[in-house]
């Protein structure tokens, strides 16, 4: 039986004759990892200078070699990383997985520029992509594991990116986009949460009130709420949220293009909000419980005030009369 000094040897002998006869080694450098090489091509891309590597790194990308750019970038960043070139080739990293599809490695790619050299001179460039990254994510593109396997998309991973966006840049001009985006990607979820949404609006609401973003967003906080309320299980509470949303939103933006949208909806919710009083009034007047059954069918006459033609208004009030008449001394 062999000893593990035999194992040992016999295992070395075998991996160093395929090392010999590979014919597109791995090769290992240390501070950057393994990488692939083609035969002939082992190591002509290195260079002993930071500006000199950062040439081969941006002459691969304007070539579209993005592979051969990854390679001088990374080599730039990892060797030289308080050069004056390692920003730029940090940026390439990102350029270079953004060109090939690897979005999810691109974020992270710029987020690392952003976090070791903030003084970058084009800051508001490299968030812009970051957004425009989280919004192909929120159209619905795929996620991927280990940078090349499409695996599913993610709303949850999704407000993730947009929440990196707004901490990288609060006072961004896509801030504001993002924050509504996040409440967006949770109204996309396979089961969609209004109130999360809902919340989201609301912050940028009140965050960029000044903006047209903000009024947007306020606009938001009242379809969230409508939407929530439009569910099976109707919510008078969530009902009368959204109501109250439209009507601080036609107050304060009267001459918005959405203000007869905003009415319609009151007025669809305010009808719900009736009907299901109406249907709380007959349960009592089954009943015989004539004092509730008053009580609620008032709250549909007085919920629909401002259309007292409304038929659901009109036979409330016929109700009121026939129990005042026939059934109250």
């Amino acid at each position: 039986m062999f000893s593990w000094q035999s194992k040992a040897l016999l295992i070395s002998l075998v991996l160093f004759g395929f090392a010999v006869r590979c014919p597109a080694p791995l090769i290992f450098t240390p501070g950057e990892g393994w990488r692939y090489e083609r035969p002939g091509g082992e190591g002509s891309w290195v260079r002993t200078r930071a500006k000199d590597q950062l040439e081969v790194a941006q002459q691969g990308f304007d070539t579209r070699k993005y592979g051969l750019s990854l390679k001088a970038a990374r080599r730039t960043v990892n060797v030289w990383p308080f050069s004056d070139y390692a920003p730029q080739a940090q940026y390439l990293i990102g350029r270079c997985h953004e060109a090939r599809e690897q979005d999810e490695a691109a974020f992270k790619a710029y987020q690392k520029l952003i976090e070791r050299y903030p003084k970058i001179p084009n800051y508001d460039e490299v968030i812009l992509r970051q957004m425009a990254i989280a919004n192909r994510y929120l159209a619905g593109q795929w996620f991927k594991a280990f940078t090349y396997i499409p695996f599913f998309p993610s709303m949850d991973k999704t407000i993730k990116l947009y929440e990196q966006v707004i901490n990288n840049g609060p006072y961004s001009e896509v801030a504001p986009v993002a924050q509504i985006n996040i409440g967006r990607a949770h109204e996309k979820k396979f089961v969609a949460d209004y109130p999360e949404a809902a919340r989201a609006y609301e912050k940028a609401a009140d965050k960029y009130a000044d903006r047209k973003e903000g009024v947007d967003a306020l606009y938001e906080v009242g379809e969230s709420y409508f939407k929530q309320a439009s569910k099976a299980e109707y919510d008078q509470s969530v009902a009368a949220q959204s109501i109250a949303t439209f009507t601080d939103f036609m107050t304060l933006h009267s001459a918005d293009k959405r203000v007869p949208k905003a009415q319609q909806r009151i007025d669809e919710l305010k009808t719900e909000q009736a009907r299901g009083s109406y249907e709380i009034a007959r349960f009592y007047e089954k009943r015989s419980k004539w004092d509730g059954a008053v009580i609620y069918y008032n709250a549909v006459v007085e919920t629909l005030k401002e259309r007292p033609d409304s038929p659901l208004a009109g036979e409330a009030r016929r109700r009121i009369d026939d129990i005042r008449k026939h059934h109250k001394k």
